[in-house]
């Protein structure tokens, strides 16, 4: 093929690593497009199809300079040290109906292989896939099944979404998706939004293995105007056999002037010892962002926040666990409508050394971190 004879000049190891990931994006343009073709060969004028992409390739520097390229292990979105990668590529096709709708997302990058890491291969490059029925003529009322992005927390994998460059850490150790059945309503004034969810798990598209039990969760959202929004999401479940794990996250979005907004929310998170002991293991975070509209085009943002998991539920760190503090000043321009460059500092403590710094580990890091992310057809 064309991109053999000109990766001809590269090493063996790298030249099949390079074709392996062209034909990977290769196909998942060819299955959305052909996707989109079918559908809107037999659109009606009721009915309306949206195929989108997304793109977003970032640089991130450490200033220990991890030697395996790795951020730390608690960073799932842009984790990679001293690379040019892409974080998400994307292709979206989305087809509602009056009473149908289903939404397809195909994806690639850095962020599809650290967070469906458990995934069999073939749900790997799964964004979303999910359909939908309305259940009221009158109501806003529907029920949806498959995989969809998550219902709890404020961001998103989508970048450009989010008012940092990078996830929070609230939102880094909580579900991005979730795959089961979700029953959502629409308020027709478009202040209320409720969902009940029943979900395979916690970030599960395939249930691991000897939970059985599926899992609950729910999320009330308020709007009111354009300057608040109130919002609860929760989870109860299993992500481990026989170990009960509760979850509740509650944010806010105030806008405070025309040009400044902010954002506070809480998590707190609790996880059972054994199922035949009533005792349960605690983490929480806080965190507040504040954005700032410059102009039209500049936008900057400040973050403060707090992760306490002292018992290592989540995963394991040392034996303080995480209870990390971390601050990041941001800033996004945007170049073109579809082409958004962003630029971050971020700065890491913990309350023990758990960042390798070459054969030591320091308490203490700093994280810098670039991006281009391209949107078409994102509303």
């Amino acid at each position: 093929m064309v991109w053999e004879a000109y990766l001809c000049g590269f090493d063996e190891q790298t030249k099949a690593f390079t074709i392996h990931i062209m034909k990977k994006a290769l196909l998942l343009t060819s299955l959305v497009t052909l996707a989109g073709m079918s559908v809107l060969g037999q659109t009606s004028q009721k009915e309306k199809i949206q195929i989108s992409a997304y793109l977003e390739t970032y640089y991130a520097f450490q200033n220990t300079q991890p030697e395996d390229h790795l951020l730390p292990l608690f960073l799932y979105s842009h984790n990679r040290h001293n690379e040019i990668t892409p974080n998400l590529a994307l292709i979206q096709l989305e087809y509602a109906q009056a009473r149908t709708r289903t939404k397809i997302g195909l994806m690639a990058g850095t962020y599809a292989n650290a967070n469906l890491v458990a995934e069999p291969a073939v749900l790997k490059n799964i964004f979303e896939a999910n359909v939908g029925y309305r259940l009221s003529k009158v109501e806003e009322i529907w029920l949806d099944a498959g995989v969809f992005a998550s219902h709890i927390g404020f961001e998103s994998a989508i970048g450009a979404d989010c008012w940092t460059l990078s996830r929070s850490l609230g939102a880094e150790n909580s579900p991005y998706y979730n795959s089961g059945l979700r029953l959502s309503y629409y308020s027709s004034n478009g202040r209320w939004y409720a969902a009940a969810l029943v979900m395979n798990g916690w970030q599960r598209i395939q249930r691991p293995d000897g939970v059985q039990m599926p899992a609950l969760g729910h999320q009330l959202t308020y709007t009111f105007g354009e300057r608040l929004v109130l919002n609860s999401s929760s989870f109860i479940g299993e992500d481990r056999p026989e170990q009960l794990r509760l979850f509740h996250n509650f944010y806010t979005q105030v806008g405070l002037s025309e040009r400044l907004s902010l954002i506070l929310g809480f998590d707190i998170g609790a996880e059972q010892i054994d199922r035949g002991l009533n005792e349960y293991q605690l983490w929480y975070t806080p965190v507040g962002i504040l954005r700032w509209e410059a102009s039209e085009r500049l936008r900057i943002a400040l973050r403060g926040e707090y992760f306490a998991d002292p018992q290592n539920v989540l995963f394991y760190v040392g034996p303080s666990g995480l209870q990390a503090t971390s601050a990041s000043l941001n800033l996004d321009y945007q170049l073109t409508p579809a082409l958004l460059w962003r630029i971050e500092g971020r700065w890491l403590s913990n309350v023990e050394p758990i960042f390798p710094a070459g054969d030591s580990s320091v308490s203490q890091t700093s994280i810098f971190y670039t991006s281009l992310a391209f949107s078409l057809g994102r509303e």
